[in-house]
């Protein structure tokens, strides 16, 4: 991977909201991924007043705390418990008595407009979150991908238009990069290692827009020093861009600074060595959830997530990337995505 200062000045800035089709409800029918919710996202639309949320450090976050009118807010907070025992108990509802919702966050900015929920519990004032979101079939196509691809495992349900999704935790990056990175403790071989390896799964499965604070480091104390996993925070970008670079996190001004850590760091041979093993690990989960992949995709070729202008520009891009003509004979993200893929790993 070598840095370049490919032609990227143009990203969507507010990509549209594709319906859930017929095809994609049934697909997560079938594996469990839609169920019935006892909170919609536009029941907590229905706030009364917000306030501005701060950090520690009083800097706005652009997050909103809502209230809600007292008549409401009961059957609210007691729909949000039932919402986070089936993220994280299957359903069992024993654990409520002793859950409180402690706050309800409003994020004024981005395109799915999420409510964060802080879950706190009372004997210990431990606290976790998960999000409700509208529902978008480019980002439930992500999450999907990510599940089965990627070495995490993503939780979330869906109803109607309504999005839940578990809270995936780690050091945003942006944040990492600007007070971390140089940490003495840091491993920075590691570091530019796990990037490589990110960006080699961002490519495979064409999730795009992975910009520094679109995904968050899990760090992890080893015995002799840390481990890393890059994680994506952001689906919306699912095969949506038509060009290809919008694809490769190292493209991005924002991830500078760790791009010149891998060309400090790595030669060309460990870099290739790093991209063949995410690679054929990729190759390995698809194998072993052939299924319902092929499943997956079979929804996906049909469904119109993107513009025709972007999709052929994408086709086009990868037609020359890959040396392969019948790219420009396909008519879907969908259709683009399961050749790439399968070129790649295969």
């Amino acid at each position: 991977m070598s840095y370049s200062k490919d032609d990227i000045d143009y990203i969507s800035k507010k990509k549209p909201s594709f319906p859930i089709n017929k095809s994609l409800r049934g697909y997560l029918r079938a594996f469990s991924r839609e169920i019935k919710l006892p909170v919609s996202y536009t029941d907590l639309t229905r706030y009364s007043n917000a306030f501005p949320l701060y950090n520690e450090k009083g800097q706005d976050t652009l997050w909103e705390s809502a209230m809600y009118p007292a008549e409401f807010m009961q059957e609210i907070h007691m729909g949000l418990k039932k919402i986070y025992a089936i993220l994280r108990t299957d359903g069992d509802l024993s654990l409520l008595d002793h859950l409180i919702v402690d706050r309800i966050d409003y994020c004024t900015f981005g395109n799915s407009n999420p409510f964060r929920i802080r879950i706190v519990n009372q004997f210990n004032d431990n606290y976790d979150y998960y999000y409700i979101k509208k529902a978008d079939a480019s980002r439930i196509y992500g999450l999907e991908l990510e599940h089965i691809l990627s070495p995490n495992r993503i939780h979330f349900f869906v109803d109607q238009n309504t999005l839940v999704e578990d809270h995936i935790a780690g050091i945003p990056g942006d944040t990492f990069i600007q007070h971390y990175l140089q940490r003495k403790r840091t491993n920075k071989v590691r570091i530019a290692k796990e990037f490589v390896k990110f960006n080699e799964r961002c490519f495979v499965r064409l999730l795009g827009d992975m910009r520094s604070y679109n995904y968050v480091i899990d760090i992890t104390p080893d015995f002799d020093n840390e481990q890393y996993r890059i994680r994506s925070i952001d689906f919306d970008q699912q095969t949506y861009e038509g060009k290809r670079t919008l694809y490769l996190p190292q493209y991005f001004k924002e991830n500078n600074k760790v791009v010149e850590f891998c060309r400090t760091l790595l030669d060309a041979n460990t870099i290739k060595q790093y991209q063949l093993e995410e690679q054929t690990l990729i190759g390995k989960r698809l194998a072993s959830s052939t299924v319902k992949y092929e499943k997956l995709m079979t929804v996906m070729k049909n469904d119109k997530i993107s513009s025709s202008e972007k999709t052929k520009k994408l086709a086009s891009d990868l037609s020359k990337y890959h040396k392969e003509a019948r790219f420009l004979s396909l008519d879907s993200m969908g259709k683009i995505l399961d050749m790439h893929l399968k070129k790649i790993v295969s």
